[in-house]
Order: C-alpha cells, then structure tokens, then sequence
C-alpha cells in the first residue's frame, strides 16, 4: 500500500515473482470489471442522487474533517477573515453612531479611543480577537454596547479557534494515516495447507509500535440469485478464517499468513482453477485494530479480484533466525512459490475421498510410470546384450 504513495518501492513491498507467475494454458484474463474495494483500500462506490443534502450540515465537525485539505484551510482562512470584517463593521458603526469619527475635543470620551475610519476598526477588530493590544486602541466605559461587543467577539473568536485547531487536529491525526504502514501481499493464493485446499494472504506492518487487538475479516462479494429470483448485485458473505493464533485476533510483529480453509461452508467450495479465473468474484481483506501511540482505532482494507488468485501457489519464508534475533525480509513479503496442487475444486477433491486420496492416486501413477521406465531399461539392456 506504500507503493502507492511513492514511499517504498513496488518491487520491494510487494512481490517480484508473484507477478510473473505462469499459470495453466487454460487461465485467459477477463476483460476489465470494476471493484469493490481498490488495491489501496478505498472504496469504489458512487453515491448518486442524495436528496437530503441537509442532514450533512447537521454533522459540521464531521464533514469538515472528511473535506479535503484544500477546501479546510480556505473554510479555515474565511472563517477568521469573516469574523474580523463583521466585528471590524460593528466597531465602526458604533464609533460611527456615538460620533467618535469626527469628535476630536478634549472633553470628549469616545467608545473606543483612535478608531477614525473602518481601517482602524478592523484593525481593532484582530486585535480584540487574537488578544494582541498593541496599546493604541481600547474600550473606554462610555459605551455599554462597546463592551458587551467586547464579550461576544472573544466569545466567538474561541468558538472559532476551538473548532477549527480541532479540525486541523483531527485531519492530522486520521486513523487512515497509521494504515499506510500495514501492509498485504499483491496477491492471494492456493494451495494444500495440512491436507487442505486452503486460501491464503499474508499481511504485515512495517512499524515497530504495535496494533492492538487485531483483527482480521474476510468477505466474498459476489453476484448472486436468491431462490426467489432477486438479483444481489454485491452480496456480501462473511468466510471463516484459520489464523495462526485460533482466532480472528491477530499478533502482528512479523509477517502473518492468513488462511482460510475451503469447506462445505465456503463460497469458494465448488470452483476450480478453471472456473475461478471466469468467476465474476471479489475477495475483500479488512485488517482493524487499536493504534498503540495513539489509541485510536484504524483500518485498513484491500481486495483481491480472480485474476489476483494464484492458484498451486504459496508464500516464501521472510523470517529467520540471525544472531539471537529473528530477521524479516520485506524483499521476499509476496514472492510465491510452485506447490503440487490439484487443480480440482475442493468439493470435488471431498467426492474423491480428500486430499489424501488425491496424494495417493498421485503415488500410484508415479511409481507405475517408474516401472515402466525400469523395464524398458532391462529390456534395452538385455537386447544390447544379446546383440
């Protein structure tokens, strides 16, 4: 996900291998089809025709951290710059009102002493708000309308400071930031994981603080058809995971594989390598969990579509032991490897008798063909020995 931000290059964070991979004569690329999710975790969904534009303004914390920076720092600048033109315009009019801008004598007490033109009250005007008093102007006690505009601007002025300074806050602080640092491989894959058809991704973090309780979820999007004959255009279906440690909870200090047994409970029970890559099929990787520094919660998400499923591939080690200290090499985080891998679905791998039957029919036709070759070699040998 680095990669994307130009911050670590692709070649290292992710795979050099894996994307090379040949696969069977028989696997051709579908044309493009739209995703979900994106390789970098944003959503690919549209929302058209919102009616109710209102109910966003009733939210304006919210939806001035979800604007971009851009748009926050010009509603940050016109915020002040507003402020200090509508109180610069209430100065002047009751500098204007009490005649503070032609009386000059010396028995006159004016509201706010050398206010002249609206260039003084707006200068005024910062003053009072950011609580610089350079010491020129102030409010005398002639007026009580000067001093209870006094009040009302400093009131505002903090109102103004807290919400914006919280804002720029909170945009700096966003939970998707500490996301850029957890990592997933390019690709998934499948193989045979202890006499199971299993799929599999790996995923890793590249800092040394910590994400607490980690949890991992995956779901399949995919189109389908109720008995009913309704058409789900993205259903979403939940998948069991087999993690390392029993759980969905995750101790992510060194790259993990994530493995998902495919049972008679999984979506992915009835295809086949062949059917898989002509499956319109979707699956989404969500990573969550609590940011040790920060304590705020992150996520962050990817997705793998058919054509990123490497099937009779696995993962390469990337931890080992150097000097009484385990090593992670990031260069190998999602090189791949060839495994023999029936390239049956696992439905039907069950109808056989398992993977260990599999295996076993295996042996049989390589030590047949073993024989085979054996004899043709006596028999090569006794013609030569007869000739």
């Amino acid at each position: 996900m680095l990669s994307r931000k130009g911050l670590i290059p692709e070649d290292y964070l992710l795979t050099r291998l894996a994307e090379n991979v040949l696969q069977p004569k028989f696997f051709k690329a579908k044309s493009g089809k739209a995703r979900f999710v994106a390789k970098n975790g944003t959503c690919n969904v549209a929302h058209t025709n919102i009616r109710e534009q209102g109910r966003f303004l009733q939210d304006v914390f919210t939806t001035l951290v979800d604007l971009k920076w851009l748009h926050t720092l010009i509603i940050f600048t016109m915020s002040f710059l507003c402020s200090w033109l509508l109180f610069g315009m209430i100065w002047w009019l009751i500098a204007f009102a009490h005649g503070d801008l032609d009386q000059s004598g010396d028995g006159f007490v004016p509201c706010v002493t050398d206010i002249h033109s609206f260039s003084s009250a707006f200068l005024f005007s910062i003053e009072v708000q950011v609580t610089i008093g350079f010491g020129g102007r102030m409010v005398t006690e002639e007026c009580v309308s000067a001093i209870i505009v006094l009040i009302v601007q400093n009131i505002v002025g903090l109102l103004i400071n807290a919400i914006m300074l919280g804002c720029i806050f909170m945009k700096t602080a966003q939970a998707n930031r500490r996301a850029e640092t957890l990592i997933f491989s390019k690709h998934a894959v499948i193989s045979v994981r202890n006499n199971k058809l299993c799929f599999m991704i790996r995923i890793g973090d590249l800092r040394k603080s910590m994400i607490i309780s980690a949890t991992v979820r995956l779901q399949v999007v995919r189109r389908s058809t109720t008995t009913e004959g309704e058409v789900v255009p993205l259903d979403q279906i939940d998948i069991h995971m087999d993690n390392p440690v029993g759980t969905n909870g995750v101790f992510l200090v060194s790259p993990l594989i994530i493995c998902h047994v495919i049972d008679k409970d999984s979506p992915l029970y009835e295809l086949s390598a062949f059917e898989l890559q002509h499956e319109d099929i979707e699956v989404i990787a969500v990573l969550e969990g609590v940011v040790e520094t920060t304590g705020i919660t992150t996520q962050a998400r990817t997705s793998y579509v058919s054509e990123e499923i490497l099937w009779g591939q696995r993962f390469v080690p990337t931890v080992s032991e150097e000097d009484g200290m385990y090593a992670v090499d990031y260069s190998k985080f999602g090189n791949t490897m060839k495994v023999p891998t029936p390239f049956c679905s696992a439905k039907k791998l069950d109808e056989v008798g398992g993977i260990a039957r599999f295996k076993l029919n295996e042996g049989v036709t390589l030590r047949a063909t073993v024989r085979r070759r054996r004899r043709s070699v006596v028999v090569r040998r006794s013609r030569n020995e007869t000739e």
